[in-house]
């Protein structure tokens, strides 16, 4: 495989990987632009632009967007988070140019039809009473309000009824204009491609887009505390986060592996001891997410309204013992899993399009695997020790938890005594 980078005049980077062995390919324009960049009134207007985006241009309906890729056999879809908002495709290799074509249509001449807007923002609302009434997922969104009250960062990429009703096709171009800028944009394409056709393209089509880079998002600040909600549900949802690392942090890598065996498998300290052992979960887990600026390292649980002070107590104790005793065996096994993972995805054009993008807009290169690699086999068993003593050390976690039941505040408090027990 063959990693090709190319910087265009207005910005905008191209890079690519060709894999000869495919006869397809995936692309797409990744905006290092979500949610975290909204105004206090725009609350989910990102997400609401990636929607409009496939409601016709002034070449095509929206029939006839999702018409033009199918009728090749390929798919369109698009996704919005925290920090970035993507548009991909995958196609047959002959179809790499119509692909761009589109995803350029789409992006540079949205014709933000009223009639389509309104439809739109009926759709996403229905899609935001499916999160409510799905409390597996709405607990991240309660984790998230929690870690970082009041702050772009911390509210549901999805918005509110209210919020996502309010917008009007001015408010969603002034949007496009001020975050879609080229210095922010990355394409990146993986399978049977050719790099100077793909350079040419974009080079070509999206022209529009220049400018500079668009205005950074307000810095995250994690303030930590407790949100519990009563529901008639059937099963207690516990959350619970602490303070993790940026995306560029020399110990990321080292907190990744303690996360890993504290929570990322089978095999985890986690899933072992309060699911194998004591019987007192079906589903448990770590994980850490890093952002720009900040990062959020937790753990979710869905447990019975009387199991979930004895499991909060067992994740305490086995969150504080890891970081004093995770040993040569486990260390080595989130290593290799890791290093697993990064191979795998090489198989996927899908999934390696979407590494390339996600590191050009984080580092602003490509990483090599054998960078990657070095760095994971450079963990050792004090690092991930540090990094899990690091965390309970730097401020108080963010609990959220939603079920029956009035024990649910002391079930949180029981989470809060982490802190208290590194002090």
């Amino acid at each position: 495989m063959s990693v090709e980078v190319t910087r265009l005049s207005s910005g905008l980077s191209v890079v690519t990987d060709r894999m000869p062995h495919l006869e397809t390919a995936s692309l797409g324009v990744w905006i290092g632009s979500g949610s975290r960049n909204e105004r206090p009134d725009e609350h989910g207007i990102s997400h609401l632009l990636e929607h409009m985006a496939f409601k016709g241009t002034k070449r095509r309906t929206a029939r006839q967007i999702a018409e033009t890729i199918e009728a090749v056999g390929g798919d369109l879809n698009a996704a919005t988070s925290a920090e970035s908002t993507g548009y991909f495709a995958r196609v047959l290799k002959a179809d790499v140019p119509l692909a761009i074509d589109v995803l350029s249509d789409i992006l540079s001449e949205p014709t933000f039809d009223a009639e389509e807007l309104r439809r739109e923002q009926n759709v996403i609302v229905q899609e935001i009473g499916a999160t409510e009434d799905a409390p597996d997922d709405l607990v991240f969104d309660r984790l998230q309000e929690t870690a970082f009250p009041l702050q772009p960062i911390g509210r549901s990429i999805l918005g509110t009824p209210d919020t996502v009703r309010s917008f009007n096709p001015s408010r969603l171009r002034a949007y496009l204009t001020r975050n879609y800028r080229a210095p922010n944009m990355v394409v990146a394409a993986a399978g049977a491609i050719d790099h100077s056709g793909i350079v040419a393209e974009v080079d070509k089509r999206l022209a529009t887009f220049k400018g500079p880079a668009a205005p950074a998002p307000e810095p995250a600040h994690f303030r930590g505390g407790t949100k519990v909600e009563t529901r008639e549900l059937e099963q207690v949802h516990i959350a619970m986060a602490l303070q993790g690392l940026p995306v560029r942090d020399e110990q990321l890598y080292s907190l990744q592996v303690f996360t890993s065996v504290l929570g990322g498998g089978m095999s985890s300290r986690l899933f072992q001891e309060v699911r194998e052992i004591r019987g007192l979960c079906y589903a448990i887990h770590a994980f850490h997410m890093p952002f720009a600026d900040t990062g959020l390292f937790g753990l979710y649980a869905g447990t019975d309204e009387s199991d979930a002070p004895e499991l909060m107590r067992v994740v305490i104790d086995q969150i504080s013992n890891a970081t004093e005793t995770l040993n040569d065996t486990e260390v080595n096994r989130a290593k290799a899993q890791m290093k697993a993972g990064l191979l795998m995805a090489l198989e996927s054009s899908e999934a390696r399009v979407g590494q390339l993008a996600r590191q050009m807009l984080a580092y602003g290169r490509p990483i090599p695997l054998e960078e990657i690699v070095a760095k994971v086999d450079a963990v050792t068993i004090e690092s991930a020790r540090a990094a899990g003593r690091a965390l309970i050390g730097r401020a108080k976690p963010a609990i959220a938890a939603l079920g029956p039941g009035s024990g649910l505040a002391s079930t949180a408090a029981i989470a809060e005594s982490l802190v208290r027990r590194a002090a």
